[in-house]
């Protein structure tokens, strides 16, 4: 049996995980006016290669759960870490947008559907009391790297031009995701893998076959058309509002503060007041925002919108592995979860694209942005149907 204290290596581990990967990812926005330049791109072909890789890594968050349930996190996310720098080095050499589809797009999809869901699923074996804190701290990972990457590529940016710095963020993700990668574990008995028998719970194929996974799901799907909306297209809306590009930037890196702030703190509130009405309150309040977004011209109401956003966004994020731990089990927790971030791939596949089209067809952001929030408001009302439903078969 090993010390408990190894579960809070684990945890930090998972952390820098999602840090490099994520943060890779959402810097994206500072790319998006240097790819629309080199390559002549439209604003919905070039939200299409985020798009692309956002769908890989949920979609491939299943497979990446079941084998990580099989041969453990860490042997998964070390090829997760490999996928990344080889997608990032790759995309510093695209001589076009549909190369990019090749490198960036696919690099990033399978480095991080084989390293964001192996790691949230092997933090919830070691923790029993605090579980959505504890993932939480994770998760926040993503918060942070949303925070402080995308300005640091914006510098590198300034520095090396945009190929010089996809270079620097693929060493960046070598050097320390290589490092996390090699510590994370989801064996709290610390027996040989295949040895101790399964945690309790329900296997993938029984969760698959319940309607209680469809309905979760369903309520998942429908905010996660608009979920990433803002994280592609904030940054054009302020420039097209008359903001300098660098504010762009930082409302996007805004959003990684709510997040970081929203995965230490909502987690912890949705222990004690319960994790589905927790869901339900953040996707109202998610479906707020992108109204308040849709009302707003100015950088500091972008800006309160951007953390408030990002709060919730991260809140939702760090809460849903421990209410899928709460309602299957552990024994294929990892599996499960990949499941259900098949429905965000699903959204954010056909988010911001739709919302690149809507601006480039009518030269607004109004539909999309609309159209997202109520979304957001109908996995609310979901959200709530299904806490009634689990009440009431208690």
């Amino acid at each position: 049996m090993r010390s408990p204290r190894y579960g809070w290596l684990v945890v930090l581990a998972a952390f820098t995980l999602m840090f490099v990967g994520f943060g890779a990812a959402y810097s994206f926005v500072a790319f998006f006016r240097a790819f629309q330049e080199e390559f002549s791109a439209s604003r919905g072909h070039v939200a299409a290669v985020f798009s692309v890789a956002a769908f890989l890594w949920f979609a491939l968050g299943a497979p990446g759960g079941m084998l990580a349930d099989r041969f453990g996190p860490r042997r998964v996310s070390l090829a997760g870490i490999a996928c990344l720098a080889a997608g990032l080095t790759g995309a510093a050499f695209a001589p076009s947008i549909e190369v990019l589809y090749a490198t960036f797009s696919i690099g990033l999809g399978l480095g991080i559907g084989l390293t964001y869901v192996p790691s949230v699923g092997a933090v919830q074996p070691w923790f029993t009391h605090n579980r959505a804190f504890a993932s939480g701290i994770a998760v926040a990972g993503i918060g942070a790297g949303n925070l402080l990457v995308p300005p640091l590529a914006a510098w590198w940016i300034e520095l090396y031009g945009w190929r010089g710095a996809y270079l620097a963020l693929a060493a960046l993700c070598l050097a320390l995701g290589g490092a996390a990668a090699a510590v994370i574990d989801n064996r709290p008995d610390g027996a040989p893998r295949g040895v101790a028998p399964p945690p309790p719970g329900a296997t993938l194929r029984a969760a698959l076959r319940s309607r209680l996974f469809w309905s979760l799901y369903a309520t998942l799907l429908l905010p996660m058309f608009g979920c990433f909306v803002p994280m592609v297209h904030l940054g054009p809306y302020a420039v097209d509002a008359g903001h300098p590009e660098a504010v762009g930037v930082l409302l996007v890196s805004l959003i990684g503060l709510g997040s970081l702030l929203g995965r230490f703190g909502i987690g912890a509130f949705a222990d004690r007041v319960g994790r589905i009405a927790a869901l339900a309150w953040m996707f109202a309040g998610m479906g707020a925002m992108l109204i308040a977004w849709w009302a707003s011209t100015s950088v500091w109401a972008l800006g309160s919108m951007a953390v408030v956003f990002g709060m919730l966004y991260g809140g939702f994020v760090a809460t849903l592995p421990a209410v899928v731990m709460d309602l299957f089990g552990g024994r294929a927790v990892a599996g499960i979860i990949g499941c259900l971030y098949t429905a965000a791939g699903i959204g954010t596949l056909a988010g911001p694209p739709l919302a690149g089209a809507a601006f480039d067809a009518w030269g607004s952001y109004d539909a999309p942005i609309l159209g997202a929030a109520a979304l957001s408001l109908a996995g609310a009302a979901g959200a709530y149907a299904l806490r009634r439903a689990r009440a009431l078969a208690a």
